[in-house]
This record gives C-alpha cells, structure tokens and sequence, in this order.
C-alpha cells in the first residue's frame, strides 16, 4: 500500500512514532509526480529544493520536539492564485508570468506553521476564471480518471494532483463553484468554506464578494484536519469572520440520526444527467438507513443564479485586474510608444480570450446607463437567492444535491462555447452568492467517471457538513477508489 492511501491522522501517528520521517513523505510525493506528471500536468512550478530543505528542518524539530503540527511533513499543493513569498505566482496567466511576491498568504502561513511541505503552485485557470483549467495560459490539466478529459476548473490543478496522488492534499479557491466541481470531476473532497471563515488576505482577487480559499483532499477527515488549521480571524482581511473556531475533527463520529435533509427539486430537474440523479438517489438512501430525515423543498430563484453570477463576478473582476497594466508589476509590453499605448499591449498581450471576456462583459454591466439594469439587479437577486437559503435552513440541518449536472466532458468540447461551460456551474454559484458552506464528496462512478454529491450547511456550521460527508463516507467505498491515470 502507498503511503499517499494513508490518512493525514495515520501520517501523524506514524511520524509521532518515528516510524516516517517528513523526507519520505517528500520522496514519495516526488516518486509519483515523476510517474504521472507528464500526463495529469497538474503543476506549473515544482520546488524541490524547498521542500526537501523544509523537511529536513521539519525532520529535525520532530527529533528535538514531541510538539507535532497536524499537517506536519505532509506534501501538499498550492493553487497558483494563493501568493506564496520568493516563489513565482503567476495565476496561470501571461501578464504575471516573471511576478514573484514578497509576502505570503495567510491560508498559506498557516499550512506552513501546521509544517505542511509545498511541493509546488498548482495549474488553474486563468485568474480563476473558468470551469475545466483549459484556460491556463501554459497548458491545460488532464483528468487522471481519463486524460481524454477535463478535471474541472478553475481549481483543476490542486483536485488532479490530489486524485493523483502526488500530493497528500491542496489548497484551492472557490468563487462560484471552483473547488468542490473539480473534486466532483476527479473523485476526491473538496470543502468551500463560509465566506470569511478563511482569510483572503494573498489570494489573487477574482470576484472578492465571492473568492473563498478552502482544501481539497481524498477523504473527509483529512478536510477536517486541514480545515482546522486554515479557519480564523485575520486582521489583514477586511472581510474575515471574527467568530469561534470549534473542533472539526472529533464531532466525525459517524453518527446522523435525526438530521433533517432537504433536497431541492431544482437541484434534480432539468438539465441533470439521469445516471447522475441515480447516484444521488442512491446516496440519499444510505443517509435515510443511518436516520437521516428527507424531504424535497424550493429554492424558486435558483434559475436565476447562473445569470446573477455572471454579472456581479465579472463586474467585480473587472475592477479588480484594471490593475494589471505593466506599470508596477508583471509583464509589460516592450514595444508600446507612448503611456497610453502601453497599456493597451500588456493587457492585449497578457491576458487570455477568457479573462479579456469577462471584462468587458463587466465593464458594460458597470457602465453609465446599465448599471441599474443589470449590476443593481443582479445585487437584488442575489438577496432573493440568500433569502431563499434561510428560509429553507429555519427548519433544516442541510441541503443535498449532485454537485454537477454531469460528470466530466472531454477536453475541448465546450472551449468555444462559453454559455455551454457557464451552465456547468448551475449548481455551485447559489452557494457563493449566498456566502455559504458547502462540500463536494465522492458519489460513485457514471462511464467511470466521478459524480459528486454535495451537502450545503449553515453560516459557518462546517461541522455538520463534515459530520455528515463523513458518515456518508464510513457506509461507502466512493472515496477508495483510485484513477489508473490513463486514456480511454
């Protein structure tokens, strides 16, 4: 058995006993990227000497300290959007391809005083901005259940380095569905935490009412423990959440009776695969046998959601990146003739098809004349969307749902069709909109293929999602199965 099938709380157990060491687990991660890399391309930097030096040093605090980190030694990913100091981040995107920040996140600070061990920055879609990482500026990512696929975006890197199993588990960012639908499509776990739980403080702004980092691991329990040290107050982030950090990990008892479950027929309707609802039925059947309580409900507005996101994100985007323009970092254009001129290259020539879209698409939104049509709409949509949530979460625990209408496409086949690809997030984007919690687990396999099922909680009540999403996976063997990592 690999080391990377064992959990993070059997990692920790086993170098408490010194019984590993935190270069094996490097080694190891090293072994299989040199196995599967080539194929997956789930990495756009790889820091090998950084993490051999961190073990080293991690190696020798555990000689000299019983005080173990609970991420500690473990290898792990880092979406190329979550800034990382001295090492090159480019958000999988031309305009910062030579940027090397001189400070650091603060999810990643708090992974690296866990003494969690970056192995390298995961591939992404540009600036966050897509749903299958084919909008990377440098080269698409495959997806190791069959490379003739996508594995979703934008946080397709960290979920097919994580199904890979070149890392122990990654950090992601999830603006209207970029975690938990790449882990749908790859077969792993992937948690967006409440809005504000986690600090934004370093992590590249897409759509800053909607950007959440959050982890993407192989199981439930490791979520929990990554979770525990990513969640807090950050007095860097405006919008972080100043409330109380409870134990995620020891309410994973396994036990749900009497939790009260509401499926939206939305989220069942028209446009989700049949194979898929089956998977989804059928996981509803083993919540019901451990004392779960069912009942289908509302949520009227959800047929506005994708059109709320895709005006209010790329409004938001579009004043977000109006600073990227050569003058203080980046890439700039070396041939512009005046100011003006320069401008218009770097921006021409550094970002791609996709992000040049959403601008525009959000520079109109914002624009004298329609900004009351559309931005000031949307806004008031988006409140009936979060309304929708509270009166449905008055009187229940969580929300049950496929996490995609469909399983994985295949690379290239909804690139030149962006209103095709915006449709694939209809069931994630609620969820930011609202600022709530949500997870993607592993449901089965549809043409061996992932389906993900997902749970939404409460503000700020991760610990039932995870005590659900751990039940559920304590009665399945979802979560066990492994990709061959290969083609048809």
């Amino acid at each position: 058995m690999s080391l990377f099938d064992l959990s993070i709380s059997e990692i920790h157990k086993r170098l408490a006993n010194k019984e590993l060491t935190a270069n094996d687990l490097v080694e190891e991660s090293f072994k299989r990227i040199a196995e599967v890399e080539k194929d997956v391309q789930a990495f756009l930097l790889i820091d090998e000497e950084g993490a051999r030096k961190r073990a080293k040093v991690i190696d020798q605090d555990i000689t000299v300290s019983e005080d173990l980190g609970i991420l500690a030694g473990l290898p792990m990913g880092v979406k190329d959007n979550i800034v990382t100091e001295g090492i090159r981040t480019t958000c999988a995107s031309r305009i910062l391809a030579n940027y090397e920040p001189i400070y650091s996140a603060t999810a990643y600070k708090r992974m690296f005083a866990g003494q969690a061990i970056m192995i390298g920055k995961t591939n992404m879609d540009e600036f966050a901005m897509g749903s299958s990482t084919e909008h990377s500026a440098f080269h698409p990512t495959y997806n190791p259940w069959n490379l003739d696929y996508v594995p979703g975006g934008s946080s397709g890197g960290s979920a097919a380095a994580v199904a890979a199993r070149e890392v122990y588990f990654a950090l992601g960012s999830d603006t209207g569905g970029s975690i938990r639908q790449p882990a749908a499509f790859t077969g792993v776990v992937g948690l967006k935490p409440t809005y504000g739980l986690v600090s934004r403080f370093g992590l590249v702004a897409f759509a800053s009412s909607l950007d959440q980092i959050g982890p993407i691991t192989k199981n439930v329990e490791d979520a929990a423990y990554v979770l525990q040290t990513l969640a807090g107050y950050d007095e860097y982030d405006s919008t972080s959440a100043n409330v109380p950090i409870p134990d995620y990990i020891s309410p994973l008892t396994g036990e749900i009776k009497g939790l009260r479950i509401a499926v939206p027929k939305e989220y069942m309707g028209e446009g989700v695969d049949k194979a898929v609802k089956e998977k989804i039925d059928e996981a509803i059947k083993v919540f019901e046998s451990l004392g779960a309580v069912f009942e289908e409900v509302s949520l009227p507005h959800t047929e506005y959601a994708v059109a709320t996101y895709y005006i209010l994100a790329p409004s938001e985007a579009s004043s977000n990146l109006a600073r990227y323009d050569g003058l203080r970092y980046g890439v700039r254009s070396d041939s512009a003739e005046n100011l003006i001129e320069m401008y218009k290259k770097t921006r021409s020539e550094g970002f791609g098809p996709e992000v040049k879209r959403r601008i525009m698409l959000g520079t109109y939104a914002l624009s004298s004349g329609y900004y009351d049509a559309y931005y000031l709409k949307a806004q008031k949509v988006r409140t009936l969307i979060k309304q929708d949530f509270e009166q449905i979460f008055a009187k229940y625990d969580l929300i049950l749902g496929p996490t995609t209408p469909t399983t994985a496409f295949r690379i290239g086949e909804k690139i030149s069709d962006p209103l095709q690809m915006y449709m694939n997030d209809i069931l994630t984007v609620p969820v930011n909109l609202a600022g709530l919690p949500a997870i993607s687990i592993p449901a089965g396999l549809v043409n061996g293929l992932p389906v993900g099922l997902q749970l939404i909680g409460k503000h700020f009540d991760e610990v039932t999602i995870l005590r659900a999403a751990y039940a559920f996976e304590q009665h399945t063997d979802h979560h066990k199965l492994r990709p061959m990592v290969k083609r048809g």
